[in-house]
């Protein structure tokens, strides 16, 4: 150190020595105008003078131009005689004319009796941190803008016990609150009633508190209390001395993903579903096929056992039964067949009210003497149109699951009402009026899962062998099929009303039967050389039996190219054939006898009322399963010219 006068000091050469070994500081003397007199080697280091530049020069000179003109270094100097010390912080210039950040205490120095000899200056070069600083500023502030400009997440801070210290832009978008109405309050505000009595928010603070981190999925409310599902990721916030600060909350709406993987699901177990009824139906038109030709066999069987012996009572009592069960059978395949899709519907206009009281005695047997039926109907109601055997069956199905509902009985009320506006409440349904048929129970009720998957093909809430889940689907498919709508309204406790909205169709004029004139059984035919064909062995027999039974010449061939060899080799007057055969079908044999045989008639018998496509439609038809009666019937029809073809021969 280099000293320009005054007061001594004591231990001045140990004074000179320390501060000359300081480097990190910058250490200086200043009279009381502000001259550097004194200059240590810290001072060089940083600002890049030697002492014999400086000494006796102004302070000042290490201010920016502008701090000086603004007199800082004065405001300085006096604020450190009159406060007895002055620190603060700003950018100084080196002797290179480089900046540099800088820390200043400047203190005054006085002698015993208080005069003022001048001031100790010691300047730290703060640059590095404040570099520092300023990287920590900005990244805090590009995360800071980063958080706030994210909108499809809701990013936000709470303390420890939960309550929310921040909120951005995506949290008051996805919960529409604002900061100033959120800021403060504890976030199980988010949660529905029931989950926060369950205390899951609790648990969800105390498992990030635990594990250090917390995720779920779950309802949430909005401000307006609107509910949104929500993915949450709850982080806790530690300091360096592990000590918990809070919580980093994330929250996402997924509830369009929710919604969208819940239609996927949906979408998949109906295919499931539908591919399941597809099986269903070509297994069922299998097994009708099979058992009507069984049911052919037994009611063939039958007639030609009457024909042929005298039975006592008890003998033709059990025959009358045995054919009575086939005519049930035969009704249970015509049932199988239409749900396999392999049977048209009989549609026609229908008085559901003349139906309802036809079908009184066969529901109450269904249903039992514990349930009290009640209808409500208006005097009079249009028709609509349906197939009224298939609606027999609806209505059966429905009631018995009215009757399941109610173990323990109770009142069904059929009733029906004239929609004139169904199309506003349905939009699916067209235009014009409806009937809607409903039928109302006092049972358990469904909730609104059990409700939407009610009418799913296979679904049932009773217990197993009770219910096959099939019986609302084919309401709905009948429904569907009418131009209808099977519609269901049901709560837990309150019952279920289930609805059949039908179009109504113009009244047609009854022609009564006395004024319809009696049709004339034609004249028993003549023998005939009748070729049977079908590739069952035992209904080929049958038809054979009861041929030869009305007196005629039968030939037999098990298949189509047979009964072609036959053609060709004998005289045959009437072909009756089976449809379902294997490589030739029914119907394919009659194109080629249509065109080498013309005059020939033909008689297609089948289980199908739904003939495939190949399938003339002027072939006389004989439905299986078929008695000696209907054989003969049809036969008269064919050789009288009923079922002969019209010429030009047909040409498809």
């Amino acid at each position: 150190m280099i000293d320009h006068g005054g007061p001594a000091l004591d231990g001045e050469d140990r004074y000179r020595l320390l501060v000359d070994a300081i480097t990190d500081y910058a250490i200086y003397m200043l009279d009381p105008q502000g001259n550097i007199v004194s200059w240590n080697a810290g001072a060089s280091r940083f600002k890049g003078y030697e002492a014999a530049e400086v000494l006796g020069t102004h302070f000042s000179h290490f201010y920016r131009p502008a701090d000086r003109e603004g007199g800082l270094p004065l405001v300085a100097l006096r604020h450190a005689a009159e406060e007895g010390r002055f620190e603060g912080e700003g950018w100084r210039v080196r002797k290179d004319g480089s900046e540099f950040w800088a820390h200043v205490i400047i203190d005054p120095i006085r002698e015993a009796n208080g005069n003022l000899i001048g001031f100790a200056k010691i300047t730290r070069d703060l640059t590095e941190r404040r570099q520092a600083e300023e990287q920590i500023r900005k990244a805090e502030q590009q995360f800071r803008l980063l958080v706030q400009g994210v909108t499809d997440y809701a990013i936000y801070m709470m303390d420890a016990e939960g309550n929310v210290s921040s909120w951005n832009a995506g949290a008051e978008r996805i919960k529409g609150y604002l900061p100033d109405e959120i800021i403060g309050r504890h976030f199980s505000s988010f949660f529905p009633e029931q989950d926060r009595l369950a205390g899951i928010p609790a648990r969800a603070l105390e498992t990030a508190r635990r594990d250090g981190r917390y995720e779920s999925e779950g309802w949430r409310l909005r401000k307006d209390g609107t509910r949104f599902w929500a993915n949450a990721i709850i982080d806790a916030i530690r300091g360096e001395d592990g000590a918990l600060i809070g919580f980093a909350k994330i929250t996402r709406d997924i509830t369009e993903k929710r919604d969208a993987q819940e239609a996927l699901e949906l979408a998949r177990e109906e295919l499931f579903q539908a591919q399941k009824m597809e099986a269903l139906g070509q297994l069922t038109g299998g097994v009708a096929h099979d058992f009507n030709n069984l049911l052919m066999v037994i009611q063939a069987s039958l007639d030609l056992l009457q024909r042929r012996i005298t039975p006592g009572p008890e003998a033709q009592s059990l025959i009358d039964n045995a054919l009575q069960a086939t005519q049930r059978g035969a009704s249970l395949t015509q049932r199988l067949l239409a749900f396999s899709r392999r049977q048209d519907l009989d549609f026609e206009p229908v008085d559901l009210w003349a139906l309802i009281r036809g079908m009184t005695d066969m529901l109450q047997r269904s249903i039992g003497p514990a349930i009290v039926v009640e209808t409500r109907f208006p005097l009079s109601l249009p028709s609509v149109r349906t197939d009224p055997n298939q609606m027999v069956n609806a209505l059966l199905n429905l009631a018995i699951n009215a009757r399941d509902a109610m173990p323990d009985g109770g009142r069904l009320v059929i009733g029906a009402r004239l929609e004139t506006d169904a199309a506003r409440r349905h939009p699916d349904l067209g235009d014009g009026p409806y009937l809607c048929l409903y039928l109302q129970d006092e049972g358990q009720g469904m909730d609104q899962d059990t409700l939407r998957n009610a009418p799913s093909p296979f679904f049932t809430t009773k217990g197993i062998g009770k219910g096959t889940g099939l019986g609302l689907s084919m309401v709905q498919g009948l429904m569907a099929q009418s131009n209808g709508k099977l519609v269901l309204h049901s709560e837990p406790g309150a019952g279920t009303t289930a609805e059949l909205w039908l179009p109504i169709v113009e009244a047609e004029p009854c022609i009564k039967q006395e004024h319809k004139p009696m049709e004339t059984r034609p004249a028993k035919v003549a023998h005939l050389s009748v070729l049977a064909v079908d590739d069952d062995p035992l209904v080929l027999m049958n038809t054979v039996m009861m041929l030869e039974d009305m007196g005629h010449t039968v030939c037999e061939a098990s298949s189509g190219t047979k009964a072609l060899a036959f053609l060709a080799e004998r005289k045959i007057d009437l072909i009756v054939t089976d449809q379902a055969m294997p490589q030739m079908t029914g119907s394919q044999l009659a194109d080629v006898v249509r065109e080498r045989w013309p005059h020939i008639p033909i008689i297609l018998a089948t289980g199908y009322s739904e003939l495939p496509p190949e399938a003339r439609a002027d072939l006389l038809r004989l439905s299986k399963p078929f008695g000696e009666r209907q054989l003969e019937d049809i036969i008269q029809r064919a050789m009288s010219g009923t079922g002969r073809p019209q010429r030009p021969a047909y040409n498809g």
